[in-house]
């Protein structure tokens, strides 16, 4: 693709785009997000409400309940089915807790170790671990859950959803998807799974501590809401002491008590996105990723994470002479891009490395 055949960006993601501080050579998303201008000045203020002595617990409710409608909205389900948390690995020691001692566990060969580790802790699952290329072949009738990233990490290729959910479906597998590389810049339909997680501090550009846990309701009933505290009460301000529990008889009895200021911050952020066409910003973001495969002489990976082996780091330490950050991992390097990249970002990385 050149730039001349690249289509006109619709208004609703110029604005978008127009949202970040200039980010220039910025290409590791896939470690950190960067904030939009909104994030920015709403935890500013909401600092400042704090050291006035001016905030109340009460006062950050509603921006958790917006913030779960439009993260609900982002990925198709209805909030009923969205819980919310911190940390993608404290999400999966639940779904981990609630496997069935013996039972088989399908994962991907080099996926994230949050989705991984805590699988490991648990010593009654038989984990078996295969290529994500294999995946869906590899889900056999003794499968009770298939745990896969969205999108790798690692490597930036995207899972093969359709085939993956078809053949769980066949032999009666739950599925479990970290979505934590998709959600912001490629389409994600949590509803085609028995459950999903994401942390949104990559590209939904939202501070750290912001996570969601979707489930389906024949998923839930799977589940023992081991860490369940107030928030996750019935009604949450009747719920802060014991020993009378009542928990919410839908996802958010999975509900963990808030960081504050952090979901101050990611209301802007995840509301913006809730709002674009994800399709559009995946054409967007994986097309200046292709830009760079042609660049570069390597094929076309169609991804917004383009990768490379870099055993040494040498390409790595070329871009961050260059003043372009990057990261690498697993022995690649990974080039990432999102709203704020551009066809100067593509043209800066070739030059660094293609002088």
């Amino acid at each position: 693709m050149t730039t001349a055949t690249r289509p006109a960006l619709s208004p609703e993601l110029q604005r978008a785009r127009s949202s970040f501080e200039p980010s220039s050579g910025f290409l590791a998303v896939a470690s950190i997000g960067i904030p939009t201008r909104e994030t920015v000045a709403a935890q500013k203020a909401d600092l400042d409400l704090w050291g006035a002595a001016r905030r109340d617990p009460m006062d950050y409710d509603a921006i958790v309940e917006r913030t779960r409608r439009s993260y609900a909205q982002l990925v198709g389900v209805t909030p009923d089915r969205v819980a919310t948390g911190s940390q993608t690995s404290v999400i999966t020691s639940l779904v981990a807790a609630g496997v069935p001692d013996g039972a088989e566990v399908l994962s991907v060969d080099g996926d994230f170790s949050s989705i991984v580790f805590p699988l490991l802790q648990q010593p009654g699952i038989r984990l078996r671990t295969v290529s994500l290329a294999a995946l869906a072949e590899s889900i056999t009738d003794d499968t009770w859950l298939v745990v896969f990233s969205h999108i790798q990490s690692s490597t930036g290729v995207v899972a093969d959803v359709a085939a993956i959910v078809a053949a769980a479906s066949a032999h009666d597998a739950y599925t479990f998807c970290d979505t934590t590389q998709s959600a912001g810049v490629h389409p994600v339909d949590a509803s085609l799974f028995d459950a999903t997680v994401c942390h949104s501090y990559k590209w939904l550009c939202a501070p750290r501590g912001v996570a969601f846990l979707t489930l389906s309701e024949r998923f839930q009933a799977t589940l023992r809401p081991l860490q369940a505290g107030w928030y996750a009460g019935d009604q949450v301000w009747q719920s802060c002491y014991g020993p009378h529990m009542t928990l919410a008889s839908d996802a958010r009895a999975f509900d963990v008590s808030p960081a504050w200021p952090a979901w101050v911050g990611a209301e802007p952020a995840i509301r913006m996105f809730s709002e674009l066409d994800i399709a559009e910003v995946w054409a967007y973001s994986s097309g200046l990723g292709d830009l760079l495969c042609d660049g570069l002489g390597i094929p076309q990976q169609h991804q917004a994470i383009v990768t490379w082996a870099d055993p040494d780091a040498s390409d790595l330490h070329k871009l961050v002479a260059a003043g372009i950050k990057a990261s690498g991992r697993a022995g690649r390097l990974r080039a990432a891009f999102h709203l704020w990249n551009d066809e100067a970002d593509v043209a800066a990385v070739v030059a660094a490395l293609r002088p």
